[in-house]
């Protein structure tokens, strides 16, 4: 395999034969590049044959499940990937059109090892990507995603016999009757279904009345223009859409999920958000119910509630704050045995009896009406208003180069723990500990907390501060946490203050 080419530009003889693939497209769990701008389908076939090498030289039995969201050029770039797979001597089992978390499921179904799911998220269009995985339900980490990046850009990919293609059809119906079982709806429960046009379309409405919920169908026409927004439950244009439709028709919470289909996003009855850490939160009360003693991960970015609510403290649940990002909770729900991770972006990790342990917004999305069936009378706001309040900033994030933001992290973590071993105070209380699992996470004796972390995808650092106490605390974590931060000086602006 020749070494890919960065300068190989569109329109030309060579963009048609060469590969052109941008090296900052490989990020810490995933890989994601615009397109045809930083990757060309050359590119995404040497990308391929860098993951069947990968595969032959980590001893994985050379089978893959293939699939790809609904944009439209998803279905390019996915065959070009399968040509270098078949090219490194690897076994093709392809899916077709499909959810992030159906492809995860087809690796059950199908009990093959490795997974390549081509898509772009829920980023915009002109973007896309893979997430890929051999140790089910784990994907890619940063050494699995290095160790490729080698491979690739080195020009180490191997070609092999042994190669072959199979179409493998009715994965969806298969992963449908997998989330459903034999539940239906014993109340009452209509449902705002909002998919931005997006993947989700082609499964969520169908879920839903499956399992006897009324739905109230928002943007859920496939179409791959997006033409209403991106898929993206995070970003406030989809929430207050989903706050409107909520309110137009009287539903009981709507649901809505991203362009992959592998997170979700709520907003209750009276059209008030529920960030996905407190959603987890209530999902944590009512499953450690049934499931006493469970352990809980939460990545450094989750509310603090999960250590400190007392009815969590009640059930027995043991709380463990982890890095933020999809494969690093993934693998630390499997390595401690947790019943489930929540993540502050709406991730969620439900592992084994409730599912898999992959992230899959539309098993969040059962497991929510299940909720919903259990506690018949208990609205979402009442769920909601039962959590104990706390004061939070949105996540918040200063400019601070690719290059040096892990040097000036590791140099504001240094400061934040000798604050600690110093016994000073911070924002006027004693600190109780200083987690350094993924940036700092400055733990008060009160529960409040303030973080910094470096972004994985971004040149900027994350700061979020949440108080149990008042907003006068929330804000003076955030002052003492940005004093630290500006004793560096190529920290920039941020996008956002409280």
């Amino acid at each position: 395999m020749t070494k890919p080419l960065p300068d190989v530009t569109p329109n030309t003889w060579s963009f048609l034969r060469d590969p052109m693939i941008k090296p900052t497209g490989f990020r810490e769990y995933d890989a994601r590049w615009k397109y045809p701008d930083e990757i060309n389908l050359p590119g995404m076939t040497a990308l391929g044959l860098g993951l069947g090498t990968q595969m032959h030289k980590r001893g994985i039995a050379p089978v893959i499940a293939v699939g790809n969201d609904y944009r439209d050029y998803s279905l390019s770039i996915k065959n070009a990937l399968i040509v270098g797979l078949m090219q490194a001597g690897i076994q093709v089992k392809d899916i077709g059109p499909a959810l992030s978390p159906m492809a995860y499921f087809s690796q059950f179904h199908l009990d093959v090892p490795a997974v390549a799911m081509v898509t772009a998220s829920h980023n915009p269009n002109g973007w896309t990507g893979v997430k890929m995985g051999f140790d089910r339900p784990l994907t890619h980490g940063p050494d699995e995603m290095g160790e490729l990046r080698d491979i690739v850009l080195n020009g180490e990919g191997e070609k092999r016999d042994g190669g072959g293609y199979e179409f493998v059809d009715g994965v969806r119906e298969a992963y449908l009757d997998d989330l459903i079982g034999d539940f239906r709806m014993s109340r009452k429960l209509k449902v705002v279904c909002a998919t931005g046009n997006g993947t989700a379309s082609a499964i969520a409405p169908e879920l839903f009345e499956r399992l006897g919920v009324e739905v109230v169908p928002l943007h859920t026409e496939l179409d791959y223009t997006f033409p209403n927004y991106n898929p993206n439950p995070e970003a406030m244009e989809m929430l207050h859409d989903m706050a409107d439709a909520v309110r137009a028709s009287g539903a009981d919470l709507a649901l809505g999920f991203d362009g992959d289909g592998d997170r979700c996003g709520v907003v209750d009855d009276e059209g008030e958000e529920i960030f996905a850490d407190k959603v987890g939160v209530i999902m944590a009360r009512d499953l450690s119910k049934i499931y006493p003693n469970s352990t809980f991960v939460a990545d450094v970015k989750s509310t603090g509630l999960f250590a400190s609510d007392p009815e969590l403290q009640k059930n027995g649940v043991t709380a463990d704050y982890w890095k933020t990002g999809h494969s690093h909770m993934k693998r630390r729900v499997k390595e401690i045995g947790a019943l489930a991770g929540f993540e502050k972006s709406g991730h969620y990790f439900l592992a084994e009896p409730v599912g898999r342990g992959y992230d899959c917004g539309m098993r969040v999305a059962v497991e929510i009406c299940k909720l919903m069936d259990r506690n018949p009378e208990m609205s979402m706001s009442d769920l909601r208003r039962a959590l104990p309040q706390t004061w939070s900033t949105p996540t918040m994030s200063p400019y601070c180069s690719d290059t040096e933001k892990y040097d000036v992290l590791d140099r504001v973590v240094e400061k934040l723990v000798a604050k600690a071993e110093d016994d000073e105070t911070f924002a006027g209380r004693k600190i109780k500990e200083v987690v350094t699992v993924n940036g700092a996470r400055v733990i008060l004796d009160n529960g409040s907390w303030g973080l910094v972390r470096a972004s994985s995808n971004t040149p900027n650092l994350v700061v979020v501060c949440e108080s149990s106490d008042s907003d006068a605390e929330m804000r003076a974590i955030f002052e003492e946490l940005d004093t630290v931060i500006r004793t560096e000086p190529s920290v920039g602006e941020y996008d956002q203050k409280i």
